[in-house]
C-alpha cells in the first residue's frame, strides 16, 4: 500500500522548510521509524521517519527544495523490509524488459540504482560495464570494479592539446568549494544585520575578579556534584543568577520595544548562546528566577548536547528576555556582542586571564574577566546600562550577594 510522505506541521513562526538530506534512496528498504529525510527550518532540523516497514517508492521533493507545512515530499510503499532489498537488487524478467523507476536501461545494460549512481559519479559509460547479475544486470560491485579499472588506466589516456590545458600555479592547486548557506545560518545572518540596522546599539565594558567564585567552586564542586546527581558546578550558573538579580533591579534591561510601546516582562527568560556545527543557537532558560544553580547547570548541559545533535526544538529557542554569550570558551579576551532582537541587552563573557591588579595598595595576580554589555540606546540610557553591569560585577565578586539578594 502506497503512503504519502509529508513534511511536518511547522509552527506559526516557521513559514517553510528546506529538504536538507534524504537518508534513503528510491527503492531502498526501510524499517519502521527509520530516518528518511531531514527538513531544515530557520531554527531547527525536523526529522521525518518511515511510517512502517517498506520501501521508499518515490522522492517528490529533492534536496534543496523549499516545502511548506504538510507538503507531499515523497511516496512510501509499505511492505516487509526484508523482502524489499532483494526486490531492488534482483530485477525480474518483466522489469528487465520495461525498466521501472528503480532501474534504468543504458543501451544494452541494465543498471541497479546503486550502480547507476556510481556510474554518474565517476562519469562511466554504462554500456562499457560488464554486468554479472541476473540477465546481464550491472550490479554495484560491477560498477565499482569498472571505476577502479578506469582510474588505473587513466594515466595512459591521450593528453589534451596544450591550448586546452589550463595553467597551473607553481604553488600547487588552488581549490575552491561552494556550498549553499544553511537555513539556520542565513536566518542568524539576517537577524544580526537587522539588529545593527534597527537598534541604536552601544557597548559598555567592565572587569570582574573571578577569584571568589573560583575559590567557592573549588571548595564545593565535589560535594555539589554528589548532591545533585552528577551535575557539575560551572561558572555559567553564577552569571545567570547574577543577571537575574540585576534584571529584577533594572527592569528596563529586561524589556523590549514593540513599535512605539515598551513591553516590560515580569519574568526572566535568559537565553544562553550555544555554538553548534549548524550555527549559533540560543536556547532559553524559562523562568530562570525560579531555578537554582544545579537546575541552571543541568539545563545548560542538556541544551548543549541537544545543540550538538541538532535536537533542539523550536519552543526551546523561542522567546527570551535577555541573552548571555560566552566567547571566552574559544579564547576571546574582549568583544562587542550583537543584540538578539527584540531584546534590549546582551551580556558577553570572556576568557579568564591572570593579570596584575592593585589591591589595597599592593599588586596581586588575579584571574580577571572582561564583561561586555551591548544595549539598545533607544530604551536604555548609559546610566542604567553601566549600573546594571556594575551590579553583576559586584555580585560575582561577592557571591553571597546573590543568595542574600543585596
Amino acid at each position: 500500500m502506497a503512503t504519502e510522505i509529508k513534511a511536518p506541521t511547522f509552527p506559526e513562526s516557521v513559514a517553510d522548510g528546506t529538504v536538507a538530506t534524504w537518508h534513503k534512496k528510491v527503492g531502498e528498504a526501510c524499517s519502521r521509524d527509520e530516518l528518511l529525510v531531514d527538513i531544515e527550518t530557520d531554527k531547527v532540523v525536523l526529522e521525518v521517519v518511515a511510517p512502517a516497514d517498506g520501501v521508499l517508492k518515490e522522492i517528490v521533493a529533492a534536496e534543496g527544495d523549499v516545502v511548506e507545512s504538510e507538503a507531499i515530499i515523497g511516496v512510501f510503499e509499505e511492505g516487509a523490509a526484508a523482502s524489499a532489498a532483494p526486490a531492488a537488487e534482483t530485477a525480474p524478467a518483466a522489469e528487465a524488459a520495461v525498466p521501472a523507476a528503480s532501474q534504468v536501461a543504458e543501451g544494452d545494460a541494465i543498471l541497479s540504482p546503486a550502480a547507476r549512481r556510481i556510474a554518474d559519479e565517476h562519469g562511466l559509460d554504462p554500456s562499457a560495464i560488464k554486468g554479472t547479475g541476473k540477465g546481464g544486470r550491472v550490479t554495484k560491485e560491477d560498477a565499482l570494479a569498472h571505476a577502479k579499472q578506469a582510474g588505473q588506466s587513466a594515466p595512459a589516456a591521450a593528453p589534451q592539446p596544450a591550448a586546452a590545458q589550463a595553467p597551473v600555479a607553481s604553488g600547487g592547486p588552488r581549490e575552491e568549494k561552494r556550498v549553499p548557506m544553511s537555513r539556520l545560518r542565513a536566518r542568524v545572518a539576517e537577524r544580526l544585520v537587522q539588529a545593527q540596522q534597527t537598534a541604536a546599539m552601544l557597548t559598555t565594558f567592565n572587569e570582574v575578579n573571578m577569584k571568589p567564585i573560583m575559590d567557592l567552586r573549588n571548595k564545593y564542586k565535589d560535594v555539589f556534584e554528589k548532591s545533585h546527581n552528577g551535575t557539575r558546578l560551572g561558572f555559567m550558573s553564577f552569571f545567570v543568577k547574577a543577571a537575574v538579580e540585576a534584571l529584577k533591579r533594572y527592569p528596563a534591561v529586561n524589556a523590549s520595544i514593540d513599535g512605539n510601546d515598551i513591553v516590560y516582562h515580569g519574568y526572566q527568560d535568559v537565553g544562553v548562546a550555544v555554538s553548534s556545527d549548524r550555527g549559533l543557537v540560543v536556547p532559553v532558560l524559562r523562568n530562570a528566577e525560579n531555578m537554582g544553580l544545579a537546575e541552571v547547570e543541568a539545563k545548560i548541559r542538556e541544551y548543549g548536547l541537544k545543540a550538538r545533535d541538532g535536537k533542539l526544538s523550536i519552543d526551546e529557542m523561542t522567546g527570551g528576555t535577555f541573552t548571555i554569550s560566552n566567547g571566552g570558551v574559544f579564547g576571546s579576551l574582549i568583544s562587542t556582542p550583537i543584540l538578539n532582537p527584540p531584546q534590549t541587552a546582551i551580556l558577553g563573557m570572556h576568557k579568564i586571564q591572570e593579570r596584575p591588579m592593585a589591591v589595597n595598595g599592593k599588586v596581586e595576580i588575579l584571574p580577571m574577566m572582561y564583561l561586555a554589555l551591548s544595549y539598545d540606546h533607544r530604551l536604555l540610557d548609559g546610566k542604567e546600562a553601566v549600573t546594571f553591569l556594575v551590579a553583576i560585577k559586584e555580585m560575582l565578586e561577592d557571591p553571597a550577594r546573590i543568595l542574600l539578594e543585596i
